[in-house]
């Protein structure tokens, strides 16, 4: 558990994780045993199309999940990666499924459906017009920087859905397969939420966007009346992202800078925040809808 910068109560959680049941390198009690090591309070086990169940492995708490994947390999139909969180029960999925018919049946079984690494799986907001009922969509997927496509930043992708109306809380996750120093342990979120908090009460957090996405910086965005405000964790960049193509005050620079002010442009329809640390470690808001 930790308490942030404005004394709230946070969890820190991995939501995308593959152990040796299917295409990952460790078993579930070694992850268990990593991810404790490294202070974190949940981990959802993701496995392909294999449901984990929630339980308590090595002192670490475990939230079902799964993985499914639709078109394997062709991104000119659409290839989607779906995460099923907190899934009650097994969900009937065909062999060779589509994308809605896997999100309607993970939300049947009590679960959140995360459309995974959409930068990876080549994406688009004409696809994510068409998906109904997803609960968010990872902003970053480490094992797709470390290991497979070096397209782990989904940043163009949410922006250009915001710019569509398509609002999404943006996790990011590691996806973690290998266990190395670049898929484990590296990118979650800290979820504000009680310590004894039910599965159901983690994914309703989930749901509502009481988050935000993390390498190890802190970050807070808010909206004071015409103004958005951004706090950190001192920090060499904040940026802010929006649909404006440009402007003078989108950006600041410094050594250890914990505070943005930024005045809502009228044309602006949403706004999100990220920081950079001195090690270059990212840390990412959820999306403010103006």
């Amino acid at each position: 558990m930790y308490i942030d910068m404005f004394g709230k109560t946070r969890m820190k959680i991995n939501l995308h994780l593959h152990t040796t049941v299917t295409d990952g390198q460790k078993s579930p009690e070694e992850a268990a045993e990593i991810y404790k090591n490294e202070g974190y309070d949940i981990v959802a086990i993701t496995d392909h199309w294999k449901v984990s169940e929630s339980k308590n492995i090595n002192g670490l708490r475990i939230l079902s999940g799964v993985e499914y994947n639709v078109n394997k390999n062709d991104s000119s139909v659409g290839v989607y990666h779906i995460l099923g969180i907190g899934v009650k029960r097994q969900p009937h999925v065909p062999d060779y499924p589509q994308a809605q018919p896997v999100i309607d049946e993970i939300v049947r079984c009590g679960g959140i459906a995360i459309l995974a690494h959409p930068a990876w799986s080549l994406n688009t907001p004409e696809q994510m017009k068409k998906l109904r009922n997803l609960s968010a969509v990872e902003i970053y997927n480490s094992v797709s920087d470390a290991h497979q496509s070096s397209r782990p930043y989904a940043g163009h992708f949410v922006d250009t859905c915001a710019n569509q109306g398509i609002i999404l809380p943006l996790v990011a996750a590691d996806d973690t397969h290998y266990y190395d120093e670049g898929d484990c342990t590296k990118s979650f979120i800290m979820l504000e939420c009680k310590k004894d908090a039910t599965d159901d009460e983690i994914l309703s957090a989930i749901k509502q966007g009481k988050f935000y996405s993390s390498q190890g910086p802190e970050i807070h965005i808010m909206r004071d009346r015409e103004d958005i405000v951004v706090n950190c964790s001192p920090a060499d960049r904040i940026s802010l992202f929006s649909n404006m193509v440009w402007g003078e005050d989108y950006c600041i620079r410094g050594n250890g800078v914990t505070q943005m002010r930024h005045k809502i442009n009228p044309q602006e329809k949403f706004i999100r925040a990220e920081v950079t640390d001195k090690n270059g470690n990212k840390a990412w808001s959820n999306i403010i809808k103006l």
